[in-house]
């Protein structure tokens, strides 16, 4: 009993060390894209996602090697683990909707996608996206890591290097975002969704547990002994997805800030109405989502790099991704086309394409 509640409680704790770090921790300052929708001034933001990555991971190896927890411990207690971050972020997903003001959007609409736009606190000091978002990665590091533990502590004598190229691919991943966490100032998430149980309870708990689901799925599994050329495959497609990706959030992210810079090196190409302007030169003259492309790319890379193509688990993260960014391209195209008007109709015509280029 004891153990199932210090797994339960784990994510508490982890998640309230990670909130001192990113107040404690030196950050630099940022302004992002969106206004506070009461005073129309541009919101800024502490970033320092890096720092509480490095330090947590820290403590943790610290914690491992002087004995005073074994190294797969959060994959000893993932179940348990899983069900104290559901049970936070179904509590702080109704504590962040039930107080503020109703939008009149009906109360299970609003416990979903929420009320609050970009809610701050401690005078500015955190966002809140940005901190769930840190939150949520850093906890999933964490797992990445124990899970490998686990699978190295149960086959020490024959590991699967697939294990081992997906922990290096997935750190990647999570290091890129803390990197660039300025450009995702820019992105869909931080202006054009609340925050409610889709953001809340998806970044405490979906995010570190689910997002781990392939490694959970075959840690326990001995080497698959894959093929050098699988494990080359994976790395090239998921490094295909990642320049796709980060390329395109990267340049708009570029275009927002001054439209008329260059990016690598090619001037931007954009169709304007003498008011507006809408890029669509470089990565976004490609599909009018490419960087969604990307994403589901380097799920693909992942599922693979682990060596059991025909096991489900793996596949199960970048099924996700498509159930999540398809609809989500919808939306935003609907939002975009309210925003622009003729000048989304002409970049739809130029840009036919919504996700991936001459097929969808």
């Amino acid at each position: 009993m004891t153990n199932l509640v210090a797994g339960f409680f784990a994510p508490w704790a982890v998640l309230a060390l990670i909130g001192v770090l990113h107040l404690a921790l030196p950050a630099r300052r940022a302004a992002g894209y969106v206004r506070d929708e009461h005073s129309g001034e541009v919101l800024r933001y502490r970033l320092n996602g890096l720092p509480v990555l490095v330090v947590t991971l820290g403590l943790w190896i610290t914690a491992c090697s002087s004995g005073v927890m074994p190294w797969d411990w959060f994959w000893q207690h993932r179940w348990a683990g899983a069900a104290g971050a559901l049970i936070l972020g179904l509590l702080a997903s109704a504590a962040v909707v039930l107080s503020a003001t109703s939008r009149g959007g009906g109360l299970l609409a609003e416990l979903y996608l929420g009320r609050r736009i970009n809610p701050q606190a401690f005078g500015g000091r955190a966002d809140t996206k940005m901190f769930l978002y840190l939150a949520g990665a850093v906890l999933l590091e964490l797992n990445l890591l124990s899970f490998a533990a686990h699978h190295f502590m149960a086959y020490p004598d024959d590991p699967s290097p697939g294990v081992v190229l997906y922990v290096v691919l997935f750190t990647w991943f999570v290091c890129d975002y803390l990197v660039f966490e300025q450009v995702h100032l820019y992105t869909y998430d931080l202006f054009a969704e609340r925050v409610g149980f889709k953001l809340v309870w998806g970044c405490l708990c979906w995010y570190p547990f689910f997002y781990a689901v392939g490694l959970w799925s075959v840690a326990d599994r001995p080497n698959p002994h894959m093929p050098v050329w699988l494990m080359v495959t994976a790395t090239l497609v998921f490094f295909a997805g990642w320049t796709l990706s980060r390329g395109a959030n990267l340049q708009k992210f570029r275009f927002k800030q001054d439209p008329e810079r260059a990016f690598l090196g090619l001037a931007p190409r954009t169709l304007t109405d003498s008011e507006r302007r809408v890029l669509c030169s470089g990565f976004w003259g490609l599909s009018r989502h490419v960087n969604y492309l990307g994403e589901i790319a380097m799920a693909t890379g992942l599922a693979l790099a682990l060596g059991w193509p025909l096991v489900l688990g793996p596949w199960l993260y970048p099924l996700y991704y498509v159930a999540l960014l398809v609809p989500r391209e919808r939306a935003d195209d609907r939002r975009c086309a309210r925003k622009y008007g003729s000048l989304w109709e002409q970049y739809r015509a130029k840009v036919p394409w919504r996700i991936v280029p001459r097929v969808y």
